[in-house]
């Protein structure tokens, strides 16, 4: 055995592979040894004599075939090495070997045999350089279902710009059974890079499978705006969203989702930003957007906002809707809006409506108006506030004569209503002062009355209250004479009654009883004896 080896590799080192040939066949004849069959083989490979090869390893034989297949494949033999990798059916190298042969279909063949990850890779690799992609892709989906392996198969793919090619790669994978979350981060991935248009599609099928971290960094490095509040919505990041969605209104606005989202966000001071925002870009969608915010807004910051930066018009209808909380700030707002509309009607409803307010400040305020009908309402203020007497002399300077016969009788003060009485005359306002009569009936003095009367000569304006007068108290003394004959009956029928009843019989009355001095009215100097058929008979 020593003496074949020698020869072998004194052969091996002139490369005289044809005369080992003959060597090893007659040397073979004379003893069979593996190293013998073993070196045969590789001469076979090394003079290509291929079909002496194959019909060698189709015999029994005792080579080592896998062994002569490795060098084979080192020293670059793919031919032979396919022959002997497919005679021990090792798939894996004869998948290696036959991407060198460029036979990439029987490589995805002997790889799909061999079922190796390596060997899915090493074919899909191959197949990438080759430019082979439909091969690549049959392998790569072998692949991308390992997380472990994913990363490596995409960055060969980019390194050389085949970013199309992986994209493709990976849709094509996102049906397969064992389709997982990495698979589905790096596509989104991949579609910010080299697909946008494609990325809010996929978001809106798989944001549930994809890793939203990962992917809100892509998507904000690629300066994606609206997929990028879109997975903040969806990661529940609402404060995040709304500040994406202010930054870039132009590219990721969308009035319903913003309105959506801010309902949700933890930062109230996103609140008045957004207040700030809507001014800017969306006035007239102001009053929507505060609906929207009312059950967590302070409403007393929000109208003072609008008041510093002179808009308060724009969001009367929010700040109408809110007056229900009888807010001071929100009051004064409103009523000074409805002075400076001149709507007097609207001014007049607020205050009856909510009083929490400056009533005093507003009426000087309003006393000072050039239209009356707010004056009116400066005097109407004053009454509420107990300043008779100012709300009368308010209504007299602007002759709301009704409107000072109401508060002068409304005081219950006789001194404001007999002052207007007077005022009336003095003016010459009879109709006004008989009106008074009836309005201000029970704060009037029927003597006043009949002097100013008499004094003016108007006895013909005061006479309905005097007859008014007179049949009051005629009515009066009639009731007087009724009440006091009644008492006088009552009292008389009390007088006849005696104190104890000649009949009556007592309990604990029997012969020999006598009742105490002083009992039942009686004197104590008399002791009257009743005998027991309860008659009086005499004293003692």
């Amino acid at each position: 055995q020593s003496g074949h080896y020698g020869r072998v590799e004194a052969a091996r080192a002139n490369d005289g592979y044809e005369d080992m040939v003959r060597y090893l066949q007659m040397a073979r004849k004379k003893a069979r040894e593996a190293i013998i069959e073993t070196e045969l083989v590789f001469a076979y490979a090394k003079v290509n004599r291929l079909a002496d090869l194959e019909e060698f390893i189709s015999s029994p034989n005792i080579a080592q075939i896998q062994q002569v297949g490795d060098r084979c494949y080192d020293e670059g033999l793919y031919e032979p090495a396919r022959i002997l990798y497919n005679n021990v059916s090792n798939y894996a190298r004869l998948a290696s070997t036959l991407v060198h042969l460029g036979e990439y279909q029987a490589a995805v063949d002997g790889a799909r045999k061999a079922n190796s990850t390596k060997t899915w890779k090493e074919v899909c690799f191959a197949c990438v350089e080759a430019g082979e992609f439909r091969m690549a892709q049959m392998c790569g989906l072998h692949i991308v279902v390992h997380a472990d392996e994913l990363e490596e198969l995409i960055n060969f793919y980019q390194s050389r710009g085949f970013f199309q090619e992986l994209i493709q790669l990976l849709e094509a994978a996102l049906g397969l059974e064992r389709a997982h979350m990495g698979m589905f981060t790096e596509l989104a991935i991949l579609y910010s890079k080299y697909n946008t248009p494609k990325m809010r599609e996929h978001l809106e099928l798989f944001w549930s499978r994809v890793n939203i971290p990962k992917v809100l960094r892509a998507a904000e490095q690629a300066h994606l705006w609206p997929e990028l509040v879109f997975l903040y919505d969806k990661y529940e990041e609402y404060d995040n969203a709304i500040q994406t969605m202010m930054a870039h209104p132009t590219q990721c606005w969308k009035e319903a989702m913003f309105k959506d989202i801010i309902t949700k966000v933890a930062n109230i001071e996103l609140y008045y930003k957004a207040l700030s925002h809507y001014l800017e870009y969306k006035p007239m969608l102001l009053n929507d957007l505060l609906l929207v915010l009312t059950p967590r807004l302070d409403h007393t910051r929000a109208v003072g906002y609008f008041q510093k930066v002179g808009q308060l018009s724009l969001v009367l209808p929010y700040v109408k809707s809110v007056q229900s909380h009888n807010n001071k700030v929100i009051n004064e707002s409103l009523n000074n809006s409805y002075i400076e509309n001149e709507d007097y009607d609207s001014l007049r409803e607020s205050i009856d409506s909510f009083n929490n307010f400056d009533n005093i400040a507003l009426a000087q305020r309003l006393e000072k108006h050039e239209l009356i009908e707010f004056r009116r309402i400066a005097a109407y203020l004053f009454k509420m506030n107990n300043r008779w007497k100012q709300a009368v002399e308010l209504c007299k300077k602007d002759k709301l004569y009704k409107d000072a016969m109401e508060y002068a009788a409304e005081s219950r003060n006789t001194e404001i209503s007999e002052d207007l009485m007077g005022w009336f005359l003095e003016n010459e306002n009879y109709e006004s002062f008989a009106a008074g009569t009836f309005v201000m009936y029970d704060m009037l003095r029927p003597d006043v009355i009949l002097e100013l009367g008499w004094r003016h000569n108007i006895m013909d304006f005061a006479m309905p209250y005097l007859i008014q007068c007179v049949r009051e108290y005629t009515l009066k003394v009639d009731k007087l004479e009724v009440s006091d004959e009644t008492r006088t009956k009552e009292a008389e029928t009390n007088n006849q009654q005696p104190l104890v009843l000649g009949e009556q019989l007592m309990i604990t009355s029997g012969p020999g009883y006598s009742p105490m001095p002083g009992m039942y009215g009686m004197p104590q100097q008399q002791m009257p004896q009743q005998l027991y058929n309860g008659g009086y008979v005499g004293t003692m």
